[in-house]
C-alpha cells in the first residue's frame, strides 16, 4: 500500500469526495460534461486510504447523494427498486480491487498492466452485482433472460469501464507527478548536503 500520511490521505480522500459529488449521477451538483466518477472513486479510495471506515463512508455518501437527488433534486427514481442493495457489493468489489493492487503493487508506471487487470476485475464484478443485481432484482423487466442480459452488458459496460479507465489513468499521471517532484526534490537536498 503506497506509504502516505495522514494529511496527504487527507487530502485525496477529500479529492475523491468532491468528485463524488461533482460526478454522482443526475443531481443538483452534476457537471454533465464530466463522466461519472464513481466506479474511479471506490478504487481509488481502496488505493490509497488506508482506514476501513472509508468504505461504509463512502457507501453512505453515495447513498446520501441518490436521496437527495430522488427526494428533492428532481432525478427518476426509475433505479430506486429493492435491487439497489447491490450497490453495497458492487462499489465494494471496486474497493477491493483497489486494496488488492495497493498490497501486491507499488502504484507506478512498471506495474500499469496489473493496474489494468485489477481494475478490470473489479470493475467486472462491480458491473454483475450492478446491473446483473437491477436487471435480475428491480422488477423493471419482465422475463429476464441470461442472452439480454449478455447484452446488455456488451452495450453500458465499455462505458463504465472508460470512465473508470479516464479517472484512474488521470490519478497515474497525477501520481507519477507528484513521484517526479518529490524524487526532484530528494535528490536536491542530497546534492545540497555534500
Amino acid at each position: 500500500m503506497p506509504t502516505l500520511s495522514n494529511r496527504n490521505q487527507l487530502i485525496i480522500g477529500a479529492v475523491l469526495a468532491l468528485l463524488l459529488i461533482a460526478t454522482r449521477g443526475q443531481h443538483f451538483a452534476s457537471l454533465h460534461s464530466l463522466p461519472g466518477a464513481t466506479w474511479a472513486v471506490f478504487f481509488l479510495a481502496g488505493v490509497y486510504l488506508r482506514p476501513r471506515w472509508v468504505l461504509p463512508a463512502l457507501l453512505a455518501s453515495a447513498w446520501m447523494l441518490d436521496f437527495v437527488a430522488f427526494t428533492w433534486g428532481g432525478a427518476s427514481d426509475f433505479c430506486l427498486t429493492p435491487a439497489y442493495v447491490f450497490l453495497l457489493p458492487a462499489y465494494s468489489a471496486l474497493w477491493l480491487a483497489g486494496r488488492w493492487y495497493a498490497r501486491q503493487h507499488r502504484f507506478a508506471w512498471r506495474t500499469l498492466l496489473p493496474l489494468a487487470a485489477t481494475m478490470l476485475a473489479g470493475a467486472a464484478v462491480c458491473e454483475l452485482f450492478s446491473s446483473g443485481g437491477f436487471y435480475f432484482f428491480s422488477g423493471r423487466f419482465i422475463e429476464p433472460t441470461i442472452a439480454e442480459f449478455a447484452g446488455r452488458l456488451l452495450t453500458y459496460f465499455p462505458r463504465y469501464l472508460q470512465s473508470l479507465a479516464f479517472y484512474v489513468g488521470i490519478a497515474a499521471v497525477v501520481h507519477a507527478l507528484f513521484g517526479l517532484v518529490r524524487g526532484a526534490h530528494t535528490t536536491h537536498k542530497v546534492t545540497a548536503t555534500r
